[in-house]
């Protein structure tokens, strides 16, 4: 421990960019959280574009280091051992770009970086079921960089770690469980409905669903908009709110247009509190996902006390407030679906939002439980393979 204690540790983190989404959220989560003097953090993005978070990382006093073209592998080496040059030495690179992990932990490896931890945040392998031959040897070349390269693996649910590190993984002491964790004091602040509702143009009397994720073939926004439309037509009062952005948000504001519900579905793009958003203007919480790792939205969803309608294939370690879950298979029609949202309307849950706020606390969803063992992992993995300084 001799090591911990005097130097602090370098933590390298590799993303596609710090915009809003969940796995960006709970690594802010971490910053804001974590001890700023034992541990440093810095972020090595993949786009040179400003990004939600890049700001408030700045404050921090984390870096931003843009390492772009990925997809020219000969350049992006070059870049990277650039940036750890140029940076000075980092003890860990934690990558969080799923099949990618296997390339930059391999960089990193060649760089001499001691601790390579890759982490899966999500379930890709129903998006990867008709990918073609050559996709295919990428991801198994990937997957089998991971097992050479990472000294560490960590998944956000068993079957994001599956979808990474194998059906085996149990069998292998290096990947792990590592849930997320939200911070919960934005759940418990007062909150003015009317005031939330007004600025968006929502009826205070109004029915709303909520919708918190980025525009991308994963989060089934299609289909999401089917429902809302078949609801619409029994309950002229609902409306439908979507937080998030992406490439497809074209495409679903056509859809939108296209079915009459351009006054009904408010896209409200990136926003800066989610919390504010569930608990002042939402009344139900819909997630029709085709996969996910484990959406860190349904968690604050429940801290929020909000009824949530899931697709079936998101996984039960989400259900820790089980009075507010209803899963339903994506098999079955818009109809069914949307009696499910209507029901949802006048649930009257056994456990008041205080009760799942309290009940989170005490669970691995809490951040300090994040901060905690994330922690105790960079310390062990440090005492394990990093020479003192």
């Amino acid at each position: 421990m001799q090591f911990t204690k005097q130097y602090p540790i370098r933590i390298l983190h590799v993303v596609g960019g710090m915009n809003q989404g969940g796995l960006e959220t709970w690594l802010m989560h971490i910053l804001r959280h974590i001890d700023r003097d034992r541990f440093h953090i810095d972020f090595l993005v993949h786009t040179i574009q400003p990004c939600a978070y890049d700001d408030e990382i700045r404050s921090l006093g984390s870096q931003i280091i843009p390492c772009v073209h990925p997809s020219r592998p000969w350049l992006y080496a070059h870049n990277f051992q650039r940036i750890l040059n140029e940076y000075g030495s980092y003890d860990i690179v934690h990558s969080h770009v799923h099949h990618f992990s296997g390339y930059v932990l391999r960089l990193a490896q060649q760089a001499g970086v001691a601790v390579r931890i890759a982490h899966s945040h999500i379930d890709s392998s129903p998006l990867e079921t008709q990918a073609a031959w050559y996709r295919r040897l990428y991801l198994t070349l990937m997957k089998s960089l991971i097992a050479h390269h990472a000294t560490l693996g960590l998944g956000c649910s068993q079957i994001a770690i599956v979808d990474l590190f194998g059906s085996a993984w149990k069998s292998d002491p290096r990947w792990q469980l590592l849930c997320y964790g939200i911070d919960l004091t934005p759940f418990q602040a007062f909150i003015d409905v009317v005031d939330v509702r007004v600025n968006f143009g929502i009826p205070t009397n109004a029915f709303v669903i909520g919708h918190v994720g980025r525009f991308h073939k994963q989060k089934n926004h299609q289909f999401l908009i089917e429902i809302f439309a078949e609801l619409a037509k029994r309950e002229p009062q609902a409306y439908l709110l979507l937080v998030g952005e992406g490439l497809l948000r074209p495409t679903i504001e056509q859809q939108v247009m296209q079915l009459g519900l351009g006054k009904q579905v408010i896209f409200v793009g990136r926003h800066s509190d989610v919390p504010k958003l569930m608990l002042g203007a939402m009344d139900v919480f819909l997630l029709p996902s085709l996969s996910e790792g484990l959406p860190m939205v349904g968690i604050e969803a429940q801290a929020a006390g909000l009824p949530l309608i899931l697709s079936d294939v998101i996984t039960d370690e989400i259900n820790k407030i089980k009075p507010l879950i209803q899963k339903i298979s994506l098999s079955q029609s818009v109809k069914v679906w949307s009696d499910a949202v209507l029901a949802a309307r006048n649930f009257k849950a056994r456990i008041t939002q205080t009760d799942s706020i309290a009940v989170l606390k005490n669970s691995e969803f809490n951040i300090s439980y994040s901060v905690k063992a994330l922690t105790k992992i960079y310390v062990d993995e440090c005492d394990k393979n990093c020479q003192p300084k």
